[in-house]
């Protein structure tokens, strides 16, 4: 799920989390757009939409201007939505969400040299320290980088009329089974689709939430009121957490490192399986996935095998934009896998009568394994982080896996 403020933009945040964020705002950013060709006026009724005039004309636009260094050095578009221009230490990275700017470096000069040169060519207001963004509240202390939506999460209860009801432990009871044709009257499908929207826009923060919203998020085309109170068991939830969020120490120790699972055939409509990863960059989370499989598994082997080649594919572009960003060689990456039999059909391809029939993308990884871009290692089930992000757990094991996330409350946190 891509959206403003993600949690792969947030990575690169976290990954520099010992320089500040500043956030700016452009005004008249269309009228500042890059345009390739001449304009022709048409007439209104046109269908047709001219992409030279849409948001991502004025990024490009953003590029070339702040291209025009006159040391000459080259900023760079990828793999960041923004830019980045130098290396290790001397790094600045530009986050670029059409009018909004958010701006770190190394150094503040460096900062503050960026900042002049682009007030010379925009106009522009600088807001200060980041502190909010896109509905994700961000604080910034001596001791690191907060992140949570708090009053994001506090106006979905409000608009949903429950900021006053009684809160509950977890957001989905374990073993719950949804199906499209239940048999239960029919709920009102664009109140469903609207709750369901915003609580998806809360997991950029919440990874506790990613399963049980995902999971309702299935029955958007029809829902039924069985879903509906699935809906609201996920809000009460809210209701007792809208403080948690996630903290990100300066300077904090370690390294890249991913965890994959899957619920085997857990969906009753389609027989699909239901996967989740999650990767950590020291002890906190920057980046995280809950969803069903798109094509059917054979076995539990076979659904391991698919969610850790995607993970896979997560890992190799998260060590290169640590490599960007840090301007050290690229590290490998382990990745935490609880199926022994798809750790063995990973590593030891012979296997040819296993794996012959899955989809041949998801064979990228062995190749990733021998070029030992990655790593696969065995963890115990009760280790696994990512087994939040595949099943509706128990409320104890639920409670310890929200732990070991990383998510907590915010108030109780200092600095």
């Amino acid at each position: 799920m891509k959206n403003e403020f993600t949690n792969n933009d947030v990575s690169a945040a976290i990954i520099r989390n010992h320089s500040a964020w500043r956030s700016f705002v452009l005004d008249n950013k269309f009228l500042r757009n890059w345009r390739p060709t001449k304009i022709a006026v048409k007439d209104p009724r046109c269908e047709s939409f001219n992409r030279s005039i849409d948001p991502t004309g004025w990024i490009k636009n953003c590029r070339l201007r702040t291209n025009e260094d006159e040391e000459g050095e080259e900023w760079q578009t990828e793999p960041i939505q923004g830019q980045l221009k130098g290396i290790g230490e001397d790094t600045l990275i530009i986050g670029v969400y059409v009018d909004d700017l958010l701006i770190t470096g190394g150094c503040s000069e460096a900062v503050k040299g960026v900042k002049k040169k682009m007030e010379e060519r925009f106009e522009m207001t600088d807001l200060g320290l980041l502190s909010y963004y896109l509905g994700i509240q961000v604080t910034q202390t001596h001791q690191g980088i907060k992140l949570q939506q708090t009053n994001y999460a506090d106006k979905i209860l409000v608009d949903a009329g429950l900021h006053d009801c009684n809160a509950t432990k977890f957001p989905m009871e374990p073993g719950l089974k949804l199906t499209k044709d239940d048999v239960s009257e029919e709920a009102d499908a664009t109140q469903f689709r609207k709750w369901v929207g915003c609580l998806r826009y809360l997991t950029h923060t919440r990874p506790d939430l990613s399963y049980s919203v995902g999971y309702v998020s299935r029955f958007m085309q029809a829902p039924r009121q069985i879903h509906v109170q699935a809906l609201k068991q996920i809000l009460r939830y809210l209701k007792g957490t809208t403080k948690l969020g996630l903290m990100y120490q300066r300077g904090a120790s370690g390294g890249l490192l991913g965890y994959s699972d899957s619920s085997f055939s857990a969906d009753r409509d389609d027989g699909k399986s239901t996967t989740g990863m999650i990767f950590f960059y020291g002890s906190r989370p920057i980046t995280w996935n809950s969803q069903k499989q798109a094509t059917v598994a054979l076995s539990s082997c076979e659904a391991e095998f698919m969610v850790a080649s995607t993970a896979a594919c997560q890992a190799i572009w998260l060590r290169g934009l640590l490599a960007e960003i840090t301007g050290k060689a690229e590290v490998q990456v382990e990745i935490l896998v609880d199926n022994k039999s798809a750790i063995a059909l990973i590593k030891i391809p012979v296997f040819h009568g296993r794996s012959k029939h899955i989809d041949t993308r998801y064979h990228f990884i062995r190749e990733s394994v021998e070029k030992e871009k990655i790593r696969i290692e065995y963890v115990c089930g009760e280790e696994q982080r990512a087994d939040i992000l595949t099943k509706a757990l128990p409320r104890l094991k639920f409670e310890e896996m929200k732990s070991k996330l990383g998510l907590k409350e915010m108030s109780s946190l200092g600095g």
